[in-house]
């Protein structure tokens, strides 16, 4: 090659082009993997962000961006996608052995609830889950009360009770496998999935 061709500024602009559309498709490859196909990585006690916005605001467990959202309608699926609107948040972490809401999680509720109230016939259905410790009956029995805690507070909310039902996986779904701390807290929750 001559030194001239490279000065050339036609030469330089398509090499910078070519390196800009590499580093792009380099960073959508890889550079974001997320866990399980659409979580959100974080820290437990302080997550923040979207779905996984940790257990301040709630994890995008198995993608819950598609998941959660088939019975809302597609003019809406903006605000559950948004990270700074509490609707995005989907999934409601608790403490060990305890079905007690986090008050931090108030103000998500408070937004399904009053979406819920707006949209009559919009169904939600609350799948609780436990980590794997505790006997599969009293995790079941766990997870369906961490359920029936968050639809209590729905319907006190302006929450139709017909629009909710509750379900219980305990230890049968867990968000992350591990044995760890972190993974315990992540799958000690509640995911709301709005349902057709």
């Amino acid at each position: 090659m001559n030194n001239g061709f490279i000065r050339h500024p036609h030469y330089r602009l398509g090499l910078f082009f070519v390196l800009f559309a590499a580093t792009l498709m380099l960073a959508a490859c890889g550079g974001g993997k997320n866990l399980r196909g659409g979580e959100t990585p974080t820290a437990i006690d302080g997550m923040s962000g979207a779905g996984d916005r940790g257990a301040t605001q709630g994890t995008r467990v198995r993608d819950l961006d598609v998941r959660g959202l088939e019975g809302i309608p597609q003019r809406d699926r903006a605000m559950f996608t948004d990270p700074n609107n509490p609707l995005s948040t989907r999934v409601i972490y608790f403490a060990f052995d305890s079905s007690a809401i986090p008050s931090r999680f108030s103000k998500v509720l408070e937004a399904h609830a009053d979406y819920l109230s707006e949209q009559p016939d919009v169904k939600l259905r609350l799948e609780g889950h436990t980590d794997e410790r505790g006997t599969r009956e009293y995790n079941i029995a766990l997870g369906e009360r961490r359920a029936e805690a968050v639809e209590k507070i729905l319907v006190l909310s302006g929450a139709r009770s017909n629009q909710i039902t509750t379900l219980s996986f305990g230890e049968e779904r867990p968000a992350v496998q591990g044995s760890s701390d972190e993974a315990y807290a992540k799958n000690r929750r509640v995911e709301l999935v709005y349902v057709k």
